[in-house]
This record gives structure tokens, sequence and C-alpha cells, in this order.
């Protein structure tokens, strides 16, 4: 009996040996394919141009980065930091999509696709508030500090006076509405944590903050509200009355 449990543990060990024997050269065999593709500068960037196509953006990046090192000054080195920063951002891999968006304007300030790199750096951040999770579930998400947002909001706001023309223009555009909206409502939410905690200027500062750089978003008039609200509760009756006439002027529901 002892040896049979002998041989069946000899054979266990010469398939655990022979495994991980493969999975070693199946490793090596992938290093020199991955060599081999990027021989050539321009199949290595075919390579990983049908990778990223295919949504397969791991291999592209692994394909990118060989370009990157092997051939830092071709031809294509632009384009493949340009592909590089969009494949980072499609895997959520927020820090080296900045960074490589950085890094191009920074090298390339005057190149004509600058304006592609702040697109992408704008994404980057917008993708990140909220979370997938805060969508899905529909959290109140004008509680949470809006720093990603505030980010993409000044990128796309820098794209669009830099490049009013740019393609990417009008979707940035787009983008802007919701950013307003959603930093709109922020201000609004602390403006009126202070007004009900009797912190009335406060309220007011914040309030008059959320109106004036967000003029035309849709949290305008909680803003007008909190400001009538805070000016009664200081004892400025006119400031107040005058507040409310806007309010009534410009959302006659809400008046």
């Amino acid at each position: 009996m002892i040896d049979s449990v002998i041989q069946k543990l000899t054979r266990g060990l010469k398939h655990a040996t022979l495994l991980s024997l493969f999975v070693l050269m199946a490793g090596c065999a992938g290093n020199d394919e991955q060599k081999t593709i990027i021989q050539d500068l321009q199949d290595g960037y075919t390579a990983a141009k049908e990778a990223a196509l295919r949504g397969n953006h791991r291999r592209a990046i692994q394909i990118y980065e060989l370009i990157q090192a092997r051939y830092p000054f071709s031809n294509l080195s632009k384009q493949v930091q340009l592909e590089l920063m969009y494949s980072y951002y499609k895997i959520g891999q927020p820090e080296l999509a900045v960074e490589s968006a950085d890094t191009f304007m920074r090298e390339n300030p005057i190149d004509p696709r600058v304006d592609y790199a702040l697109y992408i750096k704008g994404l980057t951040y917008f993708e990140n508030d909220p979370s997938i999770v805060e969508r899905v579930f529909k959290r109140d998400i004008n509680r949470r500090p809006p720093k990603d947002a505030e980010l993409a909001y000044s990128t796309f706001a820098r794209l669009i006076e830099r490049y009013p023309a740019s393609k990417y223009a009008p979707d940035a555009q787009q983008r802007i509405v919701y950013l307003k909206n959603r930093l709109g409502a922020y201000e609004n939410t602390v403006a009126d944590y202070y007004l009900r905690r009797g912190a009335y200027v406060a309220a007011l500062k914040r309030a008059k903050t959320s109106l004036e750089e967000f003029n035309g978003a849709s949290s305008n008039a909680r803003s007008l509200e909190i400001m009538a609200e805070a000016y009664e509760e200081l004892g400025m009756m006119d400031m107040a009355a005058d507040t409310r006439r806007i309010l009534q002027k410009n959302f006659p529901n809400r008046g």
C-alpha cells in the first residue's frame, strides 16, 4: 500500500514538473513572439492597433510599450503615445492615461493633436466621477466631493477655449453641461448644510459661488432659494426680496 502511495506521489510530481515547464516555455514563446513583432516598427504598430480594435487593449499596451522602448525617436513615436493614452483610459488606468496625456502635451506643445490629448485627459477624469457603483445604484453623488469632476470641467474648458474648431469640442461641450450641473449641485449641498446649521453667511457665499461659477446650470434655482433664505435669516429683507424676484422671473415654477 505504501508503494502505491509513493507511485501516485511520483506521478503527481512528474505531472506538476511538466506543467511548470510547459508554462515556462509558453511564457518564453510569448516573449519571443513579442520581440519578433516589434523587430519591424510598422508591423509592431499594426499588431498593436489591431489588438486595440479587437478590444484587447492590454495586449496593445504591451506592444506599444515595447515599441516605445525600442524606437523612442521613430516617426511613429508621437502616434504611439496617443494610442497608449487611449488604451490606458479604456482599461481603467486613469493615472497612466493622465500621465501619458500630460507628457505628450509637455513634449509636443504645438502639435495639432494636443486637442486629442486634452480630450482623453478630460474623459479620464469624467469617467472617474461618479463611480460605476454610484451610477448603477443611483446614489446621491451630489454629496461626494467632486474633485475629478472639477478636473474634467477645467480640462474640457481648456480644450474648447484653445481648440474651438476641434472635432472633440462638441462632445466636450456636452459633458461640460453635465459637469456644471454636477458641480453646482454639490455647491448647493454644502450651502444647504450651512443653512440648516445657522451658518447663514457661509451658506450665502457658497450659493453665490454656485450661481456665478455655474451660471446656466439646472442647480441655479436652488442656489437662489438658499440665498433668499440666508438673506431673510440675516435680516436683509430687501436683498431677500430682490433674490426672490429674480427666482420668480427665471424659474416661475420655483418662485
